[in-house]
């Protein structure tokens, strides 16, 4: 891993309270990208490995007071989004409490949150009142067995339930996640796309990455985005929509659909250009780049002497030196953190 102090530092550096932090390379960067906890529920193949995961020590990860503090300051920065991901982010105690000072934080425009939904009917109403605006949910199959199967024990019946309460709890637009890999479940991509047919749902498509520990998935899995929009194409018809702003999702529909179709292609059609967001992991590394390695240690800073400027400072300078875009096309992978410790 390449520590961040070891980058170059820009000549100049935005310092400024409360002006919109803007990479070198003139992004505006906006959407911050919080995972909970490491910890998950299931076991995507694509993502973890079955065994052998090393978790960090609860005393790793930050608590609620330094989330909060962090976001507070981030705000400051002009980070505007706040997205809660995991491993598994309803697995966090008090999650409740958190989203409503997370939406409480002055500047904070949206909270959003990434699950699995296997925990989420119960608390779904709860976490609108709090303060959550939506959800995306991962659902990689509609069959009950093959669904466990690439969940590694996942329950559908209740991840439909999740699904549910979400929607009746007003958590919308309800996007739905389904990773795409060869062999495995491309075979119900224009099932899924159908559930937009009545649904007003957004369906989305992510072609699978090369992540730490899973990495081998990817090498011959890979199914391109075009080949999937041509496949849904040829059977119902597509209207395409377009991008809409630094959303990562090539946007289409099914004509006549109450739902949209997205296409997230990483692999094949890199958004680099447009990306606005960072990572903040579970033990409170901030993240430059999904698929890279770079990262700044904030836990040390706010436990030690670090004072909110001096947290600023740091968080600018880190905005300042974000990577143009990730490293694939020319062979580097990530090395240290699987997609469980970043969030995705």
């Amino acid at each position: 891993m390449m520590p961040i102090e070891l980058l170059e530092k820009p000549q100049t550096l935005q310092t400024r309270s409360n002006a919109p932090a803007h990479d070198a390379h003139g992004r505006r960067i906006n959407y911050l990208r919080i995972s909970l906890t490491d910890r998950c529920n299931f076991r995507c193949f694509y993502c973890m490995p079955e065994w052998g995961m090393q978790f960090a020590p609860k005393p790793e990860l930050l608590t609620n007071a330094e989330l909060i503090r962090l976001v507070r300051i981030m705000a400051q920065t002009g980070f505007e989004k706040i997205r809660l991901t995991g491993g598994e982010p309803t697995l966090r105690r008090d999650l409740v409490g958190l989203v409503e000072a997370i939406a409480n934080t002055p500047g904070i425009s949206e909270v959003s949150m990434t699950t699995n939904a296997l925990l989420l009917a119960p608390i779904a109403q709860q976490l609108a009142d709090a303060g959550l605006k939506r959800v995306n949910i991962s659902i990689d199959s509609l069959n009950p067995e093959s669904f466990r199967k690439i969940t590694r024990g996942g329950d559908l019946t209740r991840v439909w339930a999740g699904i549910e309460a979400a929607e009746q709890a007003g958590l919308t637009p309800l996007k739905l996640n389904c990773v795409v890999v060869r062999g495995v479940n491309d075979h119900e991509v224009l099932d899924l796309a159908r559930l937009t047919i009545d649904k007003p749902w957004q369906m989305r498509f992510i072609e699978v990455m090369p992540l730490v520990g899973v990495a081998e998935v990817a090498d011959n899995g890979v199914v391109p985005s075009n080949q999937l929009i041509a496949q849904i194409e040829a059977e119902f018809g597509l209207d395409f929509l377009g991008w809409y702003g630094a959303d990562p999702a090539r946007t289409y529909q099914i004509p006549g659909a109450q739902g949209k179709l997205g296409f997230i292609s990483s692999i094949s059609d890199p958004f680099c250009a447009t990306c606005n967001r960072m990572r903040l992991t579970a033990d409170g590394k901030l993240h430059l780049c999904l698929l890279r390695d770079n990262e700044l240690d904030l836990r040390a800073a706010l436990r030690g002497s670090g004072s909110d400027e001096e947290l600023e400072a740091l968080i600018r300078h880190a905005v300042w030196i974000k990577p143009w875009g990730h490293g694939l096309p020319d062979g580097v992978k990530p090395t240290v953190r699987g997609m469980s410790e970043l969030g995705g």
